[in-house]
């Protein structure tokens, strides 16, 4: 496996492999599938001291994960928040462990404080996949989330660098 940054020509895997998590599962809440362009502009958004990641098996991405802005106001610029998506035909391969210590590694030379994952209740394999990365639980939020007609709480998880 390799990890790699991410370019725009990557977009449309990166797509592909989001859009299924959005029409399938609660890995994310978003609920309307992004477009090929939308995509582009959201790895572009993470340039700079942000970034994004893909793991390639055989030169086909498997999995991505980012770093993204916590929060929008200035005292949160050393926090960031992280997201790991890994192709459904190669979970359990070690793509999202590989691609969370990256993502890690990636935080910390960029010179962020702390990096916090916010987990929906149903993904309990995240989880173990974060603490197994060195996050910690540091606290729940109830059915602060809704989607296939379900409330969802979501797990906050921090990993200090």
């Amino acid at each position: 496996m390799d990890i790699r940054h991410a370019t725009i020509d990557d977009a449309e895997e990166l797509r592909r492999i989001y859009n299924h998590e959005v029409e399938t599962s609660t890995t994310t809440f978003d609920l309307v599938p992004r477009t090929v362009d939308e995509q582009r502009a959201w790895i572009r958004d993470r340039e700079g001291a942000l970034g994004v990641l893909v793991a390639e098996v055989d030169g086909r991405i498997v999995g991505f994960s980012s770093l993204s802005p916590y929060r929008n106001r200035p005292a949160y610029n050393t926090t960031v928040e992280n997201s790991v998506y890994v192709d459904a035909g190669a979970r359990g391969l070690g793509v999202g462990k590989a691609l969370l210590n990256e993502t890690v590694v990636m935080a910390k030379a960029r010179g962020f404080h702390t990096v916090i994952a916010h987990i929906s209740d149903t993904e309990g394999a995240s989880v173990a996949l974060h603490q197994a990365c060195g996050f910690e639980v540091v606290g729940v939020q109830q059915e602060v989330g809704r989607k296939f007609g379900r409330w969802l709480d979501v797990t906050v998880m921090q990993r200090m660098l």
